[in-house]
């Protein structure tokens, strides 16, 4: 008798959680489904308000407005800007490992000099585009998106690791581990931090030319 009341408040516990997983499934995908209803909502509104506007253009004798969505439009320029970029970030990447290869088992410095040199010059294109003068609009994701996203590596950095970790090189990754993000992380604030200075040397100098 114990047995089967033990067996029935089991089979009572799991018909309550087949319940519950039940009722808050039909929670979710009802409100996945107002969601997608709210998106296409939207869409559809951000397409009658560029009509409506692109008609009162046309009707004026503007020019005739093309149904593409407006987040695609004007974008082919940085596409290829990020992928020239990126090809020759990457290539330049692959080509420092190939003249400073590294042992299977050895600190991978090649690596951690391209992040360090990667993330430097990252911090003066920050402070150069931000603080400096005006630069052209496919600056940013050329050199930034572009070349310094693929000259850095964080797939290749953590593929050490795991490297460095089967080949019982314990502390050597754990070396490389902690070292990466510190120097990548130094290596951002003194290349912004010298940019600025040198911004702002600049700008006194022009200011004192003028003066005289």
């Amino acid at each position: 008798m114990a047995s089967r009341t033990r067996s029935g408040s089991e089979e009572g516990r799991d018909g309550c959680d087949d319940a519950y997983e039940v009722r808050m499934r039909g929670r979710f995908e009802r409100r996945s489904r107002c969601a997608v209803a709210w998106l296409f909502m939207e869409g559809r509104r951000a397409e009658a308000a560029e009509g409506m506007a692109d008609g009162a253009g046309g009707s004026a004798g503007g020019p005739v407005a093309t149904r593409v969505p407006v987040l695609l439009r004007g974008q082919g320029p940085v596409v290829a800007a990020v992928a020239l970029g990126g090809a020759a970030g990457a290539a330049a990447r692959y080509g420092a490992s190939l003249l400073w290869p590294a042992a299977p088992s050895a600190f991978p410095w090649t690596i951690l000099v391209v992040n360090t040199v990667g993330c430097a010059v990252m911090g003066v294109l920050m402070v150069v585009i931000t603080e400096g003068r005006q630069t052209h609009r496919l600056v940013r994701p050329f050199l930034g998106t572009g070349v310094l996203g693929g000259f850095t590596t964080f797939s290749t950095y953590a593929v050490d690791i795991v490297r460095l970790t089967d080949l019982r090189e314990v502390r050597t990754a754990l070396a490389y581990l902690a070292l990466t993000p510190v120097a990548a992380l130094a290596a951002v604030w003194a290349g912004s931090a010298a940019t600025r200075r040198a911004i702002a040397a600049a700008t006194a100098v022009a200011a004192s030319r003028r003066r005289r």
